[in-house]
Formats: structure tokens, C-alpha cells, sequence
């Protein structure tokens, strides 16, 4: 087995600005990422996969999501499903730099890409729900856009996840140590403890 070796801090921040931008790069083409870059970095190229559990409902989920540059609808599809809201049943389109993005943190993080899932998408019913409660949710959550993840990186501590995620310098990044998880997300650069 190859060893791994560790990966720079400004390996880190180019990886993820190359997964970051790859769903636009892909929607629009690889040519003009090359006429830009030259050619194709091997971060947009190379196979991509995750293993979920939705701590929920149970559900587990291992899917090649992205291959040779493309994202499979099928495995999108599974994803989408998996993360569903879990109280109403309703499935939303995720976005696929949130994949990216955990994908490139297990990749920093030197293990697999094995994700425990505490939220994914959040209807408006139960982002209301939530905010009643009192449990410090945003009014206008990007879970609700399919643009937020709450999770957990086996074999990582998630203060350590969280450190990977804010060096990466890409959405924001919430630590709830008392929960014990990392909200992930890809709005604007920001970063909060609940």
C-alpha cells in the first residue's frame, strides 16, 4: 500500500479552489480551463467518491460521484435522496461542491472519505421548526438552498475537521463542539462556534 504523504497548507487551499470552482468549469466545458490554465489539473479530473450515513434515518450510502470530470446524475441522484430532510421526506438538489468539499477535506485530513451525516437539506417547515426551538438556527439557512452540510469525518476529530475547513478558506465554517460537529457550507468565507 502507497503511504500517504501530508499535504501542505497551500496544497490545501489550491485543491479546494480547483474542487470549488469545478462545478462551474465542468457545467461550461473543460476548454477554457485549459485555454486558462494550459491543461486540466488532475483535482478535476480524478475520481470521486463518498461514503455516507445519515445519523437520522441509518441510511448508508458509498457512490462514485464524479468521473473523468463529470458528475454522474445517478450518483447526485443517491446523494440527494440520502440527504434529504429526514422529519418531511423532502429531497432538494444538493450542490455538488458540497461533495467537493468533503471530498477534498477527507483528502486533507489523510483518511477516508467516510462522512456521518447530522443534516443535509432543511425545508422551510423545519428550518422553522428548528429556529423555535431555540437551537441557534439561521433564518435564512443555506441548508434550506441545498447549499449546507452538518457533519462528522471518521477517524478525525472535529476540531480537527473544522481547522481543515477553515485553512481551506472556502464558505463558511461552523464548530459545535458541544454537538460535536462541523457545519460546512458554500456561501461567503465566514466562520462561527454554536
Amino acid at each position: 500500500m502507497r503511504k500517504s504523504l501530508p499535504i501542505r497548507t497551500a496544497d490545501r487551499r489550491r485543491l479546494l479552489q480547483l474542487l470549488g470552482a469545478a462545478p462551474a468549469v465542468l457545467a461550461a466545458g473543460l476548454g477554457p480551463l485549459k485555454a486558462l490554465a494550459g491543461e486540466v489539473h488532475p483535482a478535476l479530473l480524478a475520481t470521486r467518491q463518498l461514503s455516507l450515513v445519515n445519523t437520522h434515518t441509518g441510511e448508508r450510502l458509498a457512490v462514485r460521484y464524479c468521473e473523468a470530470g463529470q458528475y454522474l446524475p445517478t450518483a447526485l441522484g443517491q446523494l440527494n435522496h440520502l440527504l434529504r430532510d429526514h422529519r418531511t421526506g423532502d429531497v432538494s438538489t444538493i450542490d455538488p461542491a458540497l461533495f467537493d468539499r468533503l471530498h477534498a477535506l477527507a483528502q486533507c485530513a489523510q483518511c477516508a472519505p467516510h462522512f456521518e451525516i447530522i443534516s443535509g437539506y432543511r425545508s422551510p417547515a423545519t428550518n422553522a421548526l428548528l429556529r423555535e426551538s431555540g437551537s441557534g438556527v439561521a433564518k435564512h439557512s443555506l441548508h434550506m438552498e441545498g447549499r449546507a452540510l452538518d457533519v462528522r469525518l471518521a477517524g478525525t476529530s472535529c476540531a480537527k475537521l473544522r481547522d481543515l475547513a477553515l485553512e481551506l478558506q472556502a464558505g463558511g465554517v461552523g464548530y459545535y463542539a458541544k454537538s460535536n460537529f462541523v457545519h460546512v457550507d458554500t456561501g461567503r468565507v465566514r466562520s462561527w462556534t454554536g
